[in-house]
């Protein structure tokens, strides 16, 4: 009888240990509290950085600026605006980042799918608060890429100033 209670209070230690454990390894590193707090910080920040066309062209056309697409590669391979570099959003890492960004001054300019309007299969809009810049610019800043420029106007796809490469321009 005493054998049996002792490996009844053994299995239960073990299996008290072995969930605590668990718990231990399986906590995430997620911090969405830390995540509000510098969405809040960016906030006043990125209006500052919210550019016209105009002046997106123009950064443009400085060697030394990089314009970053980072929605799917499957949608920046099908049609994306001429020059841009592509970093898929969910491949954010600070090693990828820094092996397409020279340097964390280096002008960084953004956009997204809600920039342009009457292509619905290459820049399908999504919902406003969920655009790809808001995450995007937040990331960037998170990792240190404080000088981003996001552009601010609702181009028509037909805009002549716009150029596009990939296997779905015409």
């Amino acid at each position: 009888m005493k054998n049996i209670v002792n490996t009844i209070v053994l299995t239960l230690v073990s299996l008290s240990l072995q969930a605590q454990q668990t718990e231990k390894t399986t906590k995430s590193t997620v911090d969405y509290v830390s995540f509000l707090k510098m969405s809040e910080e960016v906030l006043e920040y990125r209006e500052k950085r919210l550019i016209p066309l105009d002046l997106f062209l123009e950064y443009l056309k400085d060697e030394n600026t990089i314009l970053l697409d980072t929605r799917s590669e499957t949608a920046y391979h099908k049609k994306h605006l001429k020059g841009a570099t592509h970093i898929n959003f969910s491949d954010f890492t600070e090693g990828k980042l820094a092996e397409q960004i020279a340097s964390k001054k280096t002008r960084v300019l953004i956009y997204c799918n809600n920039n342009i309007e009457g292509d619905p299969v290459n820049f399908a809009s999504k919902m406003a608060p969920l655009a790809l810049n808001i995450p995007t610019f937040i990331n960037l800043y998170g990792y240190g890429y404080k000088n981003v420029y996001e552009l601010s106007s609702l181009i028509p796809i037909m805009d002549s100033r716009l150029k596009f490469e990939g296997t779905f321009t015409e």
